[in-house]
């Protein structure tokens, strides 16, 4: 591999500052997971990471809707899913343990375990409290100690150093406002917290003192601005950062003493994140583009562009870009890397390498670049450069490439010492093994101090196999004292003790073992083996693992006559679900069996419903709705069958226009919606009307369809003529909407006028009638209004502007 190749992924953010993005994984989630659709919590050192749905987004949910809070390793690989039944969360995190960390509204605090079993709960308000969270935080400091910061309703912020040590305190207030925060930070240094506190384009710190009044600080921030939106402070609490209204983004320290830069970024939208990498550079990103932008502190900056929505995690030397597809590492490229694989490098560690390829080759070439090592420097520079290099690389080739190259120069070195480069093939063994994707931890070298690693039990369950054989007493009270000399180790398996139990003829002691067994699919699959069909079925559902439901049920299917089959999974509701599911994708005749033999009318109909929607069946379309309509009747379903009726009725009116206007498939197949907008669009608005009135479309619909419809065919007269037709029963903005979005701004002014007086302000300014937006805001003292024709206006009329800023001082605004 080229040198070329390898620093491809490089980019120059000012003078020998180079970074690099690795791709570290292949997301395996599934490929349904659209991360712009779910709030992501994710844990430093590569761990997992936590999805839940995002509420404030309208998205199509399977099942019953109930919150779920998934756990994925680092790589995709799913860890656990479980439901949430509490209160509302308001955030979620992770601890320096890896423990998930969901805070209430209410102050409860829910600690969970990586494989979402239940580790801790408490409250972060011990005594009674009113104010409900409306926002959290969860940190760890510069001491590696995790804690939480939560803002309540009235804006006080309150502060637990330690989850290991619940001791909650208030921090100091800010002055009296009616404005409301825009945004918080929190910097957490080795013998202090603090919250810088953001209130438009106000900036405090506050302090653990309760009784203290914050004073508001001065950054040194050069263009103007009304509000800071965004901040974030580096890991090691010495840096600051934060994006203004104005769209520029301020790069300092924590004390506000120093100004590194201050850069435009040429958007006013608040950034979705904003994280440092490690102490050198800043990402920023932006949902509604997907855009990345990397800001040095020296104020040069690179910007990326993704397909889909990302996740940002800081990291002590980098920053995690994790997206639906891929999980990416951004980081400053280490010294010692830049110094081997950097172009035309001069270095000892370069000449090295570059030895090894052409030795590999069989090159004589290798001969001359060690002579020049000879004369330029000494080998154990370069076999420690590229020693020191390798534990930076992730990429397996790259790694054997410079180890071959240390290996190779070792050789020139009589008596070097060895243990550096065995320590280092040991470590990378370690790595390699932690970083594959069926464990997903991309831990770096720089994070390997901070990792905790948990220990194993694996030899203790292969000694018990052995035991287990040579026991005659009873099997419970074997399987008992098993299970008390094992526990709930990582590595211990259950599934192998019972399964040679059974091997000895011990199948109800195998069958104890297996209560112990954490693994459901373990479980479920020795127990189908030992013929306890209805143990293995519950257990799968108890588990929650669809596919493993599935498992059993296809599994039950072939092993069992049909008969018994049948009655099996009718005692188990979530079974028979599954497999009424799976008939419906791969077997429609055993499907229909099942609903002819628990007289589930309702799903015949739907079955016939689902039928006579295919194009093959178009021709007898009308005469299986019929038979729906029966079934729906029989079932009780009123409902159902009225709509079913509907759908007949709207069917045949639809055929009778395709047969008056000549023309094929226009109209058959359509909403009633569509129909109606159609005929709109053929100007034939008596047949419109009695869509309308045959099919009940609600006046509001109807005035939005026909007003849309007008102005997009340019009926400008019609248009007038309609809205003074009568008063309209969805005002007149919509009129103004319409023109507006029809490029005729002299029509959309004829309904402004007829707009209610606390919207007019609105609508001169959405079709950039400025002048009239600030008279009509002026009189309204509505200074909201006029600030947003003041920043419309920026540098377009400043005559206007000049008129607009005084309108503002007359109304005793101050910035």
């Amino acid at each position: 591999m080229s040198s070329a190749l390898i620093t491809a992924n490089w980019f120059l953010l000012g003078r020998d500052l180079y970074f690099r993005k690795l791709e570290i994984y292949s997301m395996e989630w599934n490929q349904e997971i659209k991360l712009e659709n779910f709030i992501v919590s994710s844990t430093s050192y590569g761990g997992p990471l936590a999805l839940r749905r995002d509420d404030r987004k309208i998205t199509k949910v399977r099942g019953s809707g109930q919150p779920v809070i998934s756990i994925f390793s680092g790589s995709g690989m799913t860890v656990t899913s479980f439901k949430w039944t509490q209160r509302p969360i308001v955030h979620m995190g992770w601890s320096n343990e890896e423990k998930l960390i969901c805070i209430q509204d209410d102050g409860n605090v829910v600690v969970f375990n990586m494989f979402g079993k239940l580790f801790h709960k408490f409250n972060i308000f011990p005594k009674v409290h009113d104010a409900k969270i409306v926002d959290a935080k969860v940190f760890t400091n510069t001491k590696n100690v995790t804690g939480i910061a939560v803002m309540t309703s009235n804006f006080n912020i309150f502060i637990v150093n330690s989850i290991k040590d619940i001791k909650t305190r208030q921090l100091s207030d800010v002055p009296k406002s009616t404005v409301e925060p825009t945004c918080w930070e929190v910097v957490s240094e080795e013998f202090s917290t603090d919250v810088f506190f953001a209130r438009g384009k106000e900036l405090y710190r506050l302090k653990q003192d309760e009784h203290h009044t914050s004073a508001m600080l001065q950054p040194d921030i050069s263009n103007p601005y009304s509000a800071i939106l965004e901040m974030a402070v580096s890991l090691n609490a010495r840096h600051l950062c934060f994006f203004t209204d104005s769209g520029h983004l301020w790069l300092g320290s924590t004390d506000l003493r120093h100004k590194y830069c201050e850069i435009e970024t040429y958007t006013i939208h608040r950034p979705k994140q904003l994280v440092w990498c490690g102490n050198e550079t800043v990402v920023v990103y932006w949902e509604q583009d997907h855009t990345v932008l990397i800001v040095a502190k020296n104020g040069q900056f690179v910007q990326d562009t993704y397909d889909h929505a990302v996740h940002l995690l800081a990291e002590i030397d980098g920053v995690r870009i994790i997206s639906s597809a891929r999980h990416e590492l951004l980081q400053k490229v280490p010294e010692v890397v830049q110094k081997i694989f950097r172009i035309n490098s001069t270095e000892p560690g370069s000449f090295l390498l570059e030895a090894s390829k052409q030795f590999q080759k069989g090159s004589h070439k290798a001969n001359e670049y060690i002579t020049l090592i000879k004369s330029k420097s000494s080998l154990e520079d370069a076999v420690n450069q590229c020693l020191d290099a390798v534990k930076y690389e992730f990429d397996t080739d790259i790694q054997k490439m410079l180890i071959r190259a240390a290996q190779f120069g070792k050789c020139f070195i009589s008596g070097m010492n060895s243990n550096k480069y065995v320590k280092m093939c040991c470590l990378l063994r370690v790595l390699n093994a932690i970083r594959h994707s069926k464990v997903g931890i991309s831990l770096t070298i720089e994070q390997y101090p901070f990792f905790n690693s948990g220990c194993t039990n694996v030899y203790l369950s292969q000694y018990h196999c052995k035991q287990v054989g040579q026991h005659q007493a009873d099997e419970e009270i074997v399987a008992r004292e098993i299970a008390s000399k094992l526990g709930y180790s990582s590595g211990v398996s259950y599934r192998e003790i019972a399964e040679k139990a059974s091997e000895f003829g011990k199948n109800k002691l195998a069958i104890k073992l297996l209560e112990y067994e954490s693994k459901a699919s373990e479980q479920v699959e020795l127990l189908l083996k030992l013929h306890e069909n209805k143990s293995a079925l519950h257990n799968a559902i108890e588990s929650g693992d669809t596919d493993l439901i599935y498992m059993v049920v296809l599994k039950l299917r072939e092993k069992m006559p049909l008969g018994d089959f049948k009655m099996t999974i009718r005692n188990f509701p979530v079974a028979q679900a599954l497999y009424i599911k799976y008939c419906k994708e791969y077997y429609k005749s055993a499907l229909a069996e099942i609903y002819i033999q628990e007289d589930d009318f309702p799903s015949q109909a739907q079955m016939i419903i689902e039928e006579s929607l295919s194009d093959k069946n178009s021709h007898l379309r009308d005469s299986q709705l019929t038979v729906a309509i029966e079934a729906y009747n029989k079932g009780r379903k009123d409902l159902y069958a009225s709509m079913c009726e509907e759908t007949l009725k709207l069917s045949k009116f639809q055929r009778e226009l395709e047969e008056k206007f000549q023309s094929e498939n226009k109209f058959v197949g359509k909403s009633v919606h569509d129909t109606c907008k159609i005929l709109l669009e053929m100007k034939d608005v008596k047949l419109a009307e009695k869509v309308k009135n045959d099919f009940k479309i609600p006046d509001k619909r109807y005035w939005f369809l026909r007003i849309n419809t007008l102005a997009a065919l340019k009926e400008w007269i019609e248009l007038d003529k309609f809205a003074k037709l009568k008063k309209s029963p969805v005002g007149y903005g919509p009129f103004v909407d319409a023109c507006w979005a029809n490029h005729n701004k002299d029509e959309a002014l004829k309904y402004v006028q007829k707009v209610p007086d606390d919207l007019k302000a609105k609508y001169y300014l959405k079709i950039e009638c400025y002048s009239e937006a600030a008279e009509i805001a002026f009189q309204q003292r509505d200074i909201q209004s006029l600030l947003s024709v003041q920043c419309r206006l920026a540098k377009k009329n400043p005559e206007l502007l000049l008129k607009v800023t005084g309108m503002l001082n007359q109304l005793d605004y101050k910035n």
